[in-house]
């Protein structure tokens, strides 16, 4: 038995989802443990490319069991556009289970989440309007909806939604001048999510506890990266629930100690959606040819379609993020995005008010923040089709062992482009190599 968390060492966006992907042929569970329809992860198989904001990951293996755990922020209503959207496009109806403790993402969490970054203008936080913050803000509240009350008593949950809306309405006709909200709407929509959800809801605590005692390989799906924790990213450009590793035994109902693997993806270079400082960005022509190469069809958010920012690698963030994640390895994605460069930066530092911080300030300095660069060469060649790392151009191996220098943590995993086979596990390399010697 192994537990496997995957999580962002980052802003987000650093490829998660073609890891989880990758790993999960190994795996027999897939979880999503926090989060919801606000950011996406992007998979590519031989069958295409998908794009799954809630879904875990591992529905695109067909023999994997796939879950969301009671962390999650559930919109009933994405998850079934995207169950839709894979049998569209062939893909077998997955394994999946929802946690009859998972609270529910409604019509009136997203329209809080938009009417607020309107009242906001200039001073938003770039919310992709799912719902998020609303939503959890309920959840801590107590006035959030819970899977399991749309199986009791029509009247308790019609008692619960009028007291959820009782507060919302003031909001919506004093505060942003909208229309309030009719229970009696709210509640049709719960009969209707209810048939939904009745396939696939359980209790996955009790799933997981027999997986555990079973043997079976679970592998925890994070979203978002370390520098969008509420607690210990650059608040307040932060998401609203914890994107760390040790909330996905939380999050997702597992004991903390049964994880055993943390594996923290970073890009090999810098990117972001979304406002808040960001040290390395590059601006101008250099940052348009960087965001025009990126990723595969450019960096542009898979939720909101937005430019992403982009910057050079952060060491000294990278660097934080794998501490607050605990991270075991590194999986370094998009290394062949760089290879039109003549030479490349490294952050390894940063200035704040004149003195030189190799640690990552809190937001009130890193709003100030200038970055201390180091120049490696480029390897200006095309890597696409390497399969291992000491294939690589001498540049480029250099580059991902100053990273890991400058990270302290292994860097394992390299990708050199978005599909499945192009992905470098320099372990399996290492082994390799000593058999051969050995022989």
């Amino acid at each position: 038995m192994a537990v496997t968390a995957i999580v962002g060492a980052n802003w987000g966006d650093e490829g998660k989802g073609r890891m989880v992907d990758a790993l999960a042929a190994e795996q027999d569970i897939v979880v999503r443990y926090q989060g919801g329809g606000n950011a996406g992860h992007t998979v590519i198989t031989p069958s295409g490319k998908f794009v799954l904001h809630l879904l875990p990951s591992g529905v695109l293996r067909p023999d994997k069991v796939n879950v969301l755990g009671p962390g999650v922020a559930l919109d009933v209503e994405l998850l079934e556009r995207e169950l839709a959207g894979l049998a569209e496009r062939g893909v077998p109806t997955p394994k999946l289970f929802v946690s009859d403790r998972a609270q529910l993402v409604l019509e009136h969490h997203r329209l809080l989440d938009a009417y607020e970054e309107e009242r906001l203008g200039r001073r938003s936080f770039g919310s992709t309007r799912k719902g998020i913050a609303p939503f959890y803000a309920d959840k801590c509240s107590k006035i959030g909806i819970c899977v399991d009350e749309l199986y009791g008593g029509a009247a308790n949950l019609r008692m619960r939604v009028e007291q959820t809306l009782a507060a919302k309405n003031v909001l919506f006709t004093q505060l942003y001048g909208k229309p309030a909200i009719d229970s009696t709407a709210v509640m049709a929509t719960l009969s209707r999510l209810r048939d939904v959800l009745r396939p696939f809801v359980t209790d996955t605590g009790e799933l997981f506890a027999k997986a555990l005692a079973d043997g079976k390989n679970i592998l925890l799906e994070g979203q978002l990266g370390a520098l969008r924790d509420p607690d210990h990213g650059i608040y307040p450009w932060v998401t609203s629930s914890s994107t760390l590793a040790g909330f996905a035994a939380v999050g997702a109902g597992l004991p903390a100690a049964s994880i055993e693997r943390v594996v923290a993806v970073s890009k090999a270079y810098s990117s972001a959606v979304g406002s808040g400082p960001f040290v390395t960005e590059l601006s101008g022509d250099a940052a348009e040819e960087l965001r025009k190469r990126g990723g595969d069809a450019g960096e542009y958010g898979a939720t909101t379609g937005r430019p992403r920012r982009v910057g050079w690698f952060d060491a000294v963030a990278t660097r934080y993020g794998c501490q607050r994640q605990g991270a075991t390895e590194v999986a370094l994605t998009c290394l062949d995005v760089l290879g039109y460069l003549d030479q490349i930066g490294i952050c390894t530092g940063y200035e704040v008010d004149g003195e030189l911080l190799s640690g990552f300030p809190t937001t009130r300095k890193l709003e100030r923040a200038q970055p201390r660069y180091e120049w490696l060469p480029g390897w200006k060649t095309s890597i696409d089709g390497v399969r291992s790392f000491e294939q690589l151009p001498d540049a480029a191996q250099a580059y991902v062992a100053r990273i890991e220098q400058l990270v302290g943590v292994p860097v394992r995993w390299v990708s050199n482009g978005p599909r499945r086979e192009q992905l470098i596990d320099r372990q399996h390399d290492e082994s390799r190599a000593l058999r051969a010697v050995a022989e």
